[in-house]
């Protein structure tokens, strides 16, 4: 089986490798890994101690992220190595203050492993919640290397449970201790005599609360919003967009405008959706207090302020869950937004949570979307979504604490 994994590997890198001749973010992934190994070694110039943080991209970055700052505070004798496997990640972290050192991930071979960790030399490392890269754990775990994996979550549809998934099994017990994020998830790791485990919860409820604490004021939002409400477009796909304009269409009043934040920020995506509007829109980037105020709608075009911009609005529609599954809904719930999102939210523990609470409102289609929003016009139906969405934040604090302590003051 490893020799078929191993080629497996070889065969997605030379994928990548042709797909870089037309695709700019397969050029960024091979780009980023020429000469990977000697740009490493002439970073590294002292024994310092060092944890290895790796994030297969943004999302899972923002989940490592508090633990990162907790050690670089705490600790502060330790390097942070950081790297990632995508370029979307990468590209826009590559500046972030409290790492050391910022690379791509070499492809998983076992060559690329041990020379990895022969110059890097890590003396804890952490995988954040869906990496699992065999030839790599595999070296960690032989070289004795402790080895945690954080803010995971387990499903009994996962590879590792079927009968046929003996060899992706293996690679949970190469982790010194399994940091998940719920009792079912543990549940199920200990029914597959997986017991170094225990529930953490996920770290990016501390990451939300912090960005809370530590959010930003923007002028050009102030001057928009005026005396209106805002329903909050946030990462949305054309989807979620078709569903947001079509309502738009609806609210001939005062009473509501509307921020739309896209997944895709390219102009080609922003003109698409000007196209559909057929009301006075302005971009971010050009925005002032006289046509923020004038406009309907807001849209944002460009990347990292939409996680405070959630505490300008009363309602949020959330993307991706009528693709390949919901985008950050944490953050807007951490200002006590009721969120609304598309079908398939089921991988995402806040997200099932929600529903089950009533935090969080699942939509199939533009009716249900039309339906929920007339229930939130209710006062009463609207407090009890909006605590209950806060509630789940305030809940499920404390995951950072919890990780640190275990591992670096043994309880």
């Amino acid at each position: 089986m490893i020799r078929l994994y191993d080629f497996g590997i070889w065969l997605y890198g030379f994928g990548l490798w042709l797909a870089s001749f037309f695709d700019k973010k397969a050029k960024l992934w091979v780009q980023g890994r020429q000469d990977i190994f000697s740009n490493i070694s002439s970073q590294i110039t002292d024994n310092q101690p060092t944890v290895w943080f790796h994030c297969a991209s943004l999302g899972e970055f923002e989940q490592g992220r508090p633990l990162i700052e907790k050690i670089k505070k705490d600790l502060p004798d330790y390097k942070i190595f950081l790297t990632f496997f995508s370029p979307s990640g990468l590209e826009i972290r590559k500046n972030y203050k409290y790492a050391d050192h910022i690379f791509y991930l070499p492809l998983d071979t076992t060559k690329n492993a041990k020379q990895f960790l022969k110059i890097v030399q890590p003396q804890i490392v952490f995988f954040v919640k869906y990496e699992f890269w065999y030839n790599y754990l595999k070296q960690l775990n032989q070289e004795k290397i402790p080895t945690y994996l954080v803010s995971s979550i387990f499903r009994e549809d996962q590879i590792f449970f079927k009968p046929y998934g003996s060899f992706f099994k293996k690679m949970l017990f190469f982790f010194d201790h399994i940091f998940v994020q719920n009792e079912y998830s543990k549940s199920i790791l200990l029914e597959n005599k997986v017991s170094h485990v225990s529930v953490a919860g996920d770290t990016r409820v501390d990451r939300v609360l912090e960005i809370q604490k530590n959010k930003r004021s923007f002028d050009e939002i102030i001057f928009f919003k005026g005396n209106t409400e805002i329903l909050i477009g946030g990462s949305t796909w054309p989807s979620e967009e078709d569903i947001l304009i079509k309502w738009i269409y609806t609210q001939n009043d005062l009473h509501w405008k509307f921020i739309i934040a896209p997944h895709d920020i390219s102009e080609h995506r922003l003109l698409e959706i000007e196209k559909k509007l057929n009301v006075n829109s302005v971009r971010f980037s050009k925005a002032n207090a006289l046509n923020s105020a004038a406009a309907k709608v807001m849209i944002i075009d460009n990347i990292g302020m939409l996680s405070s911009l959630y505490q300008y609005g009363k309602i949020a529609l959330i993307g991706g869950g009528f693709g390949n599954g919901i985008h950050n809904t944490l953050e807007p719930i951490t200002f006590g937004l009721p969120v609304i999102f598309g079908e398939k939210y089921q991988k995402f523990e806040e997200a099932n949570k929600l529903v089950e609470t009533g935090g969080g409102y699942s939509i199939k289609n533009y009716d249900e979307f039309n339906y929920i929003m007339k229930s939130l016009e209710n006062d009463d139906f609207y407090n009890n979504a909006s605590t209950n969405a806060e509630k789940y934040v305030l809940k499920n604090q404390g995951a950072t604490m919890k990780i640190f302590d275990f591992i670096f003051k043994g309880k």
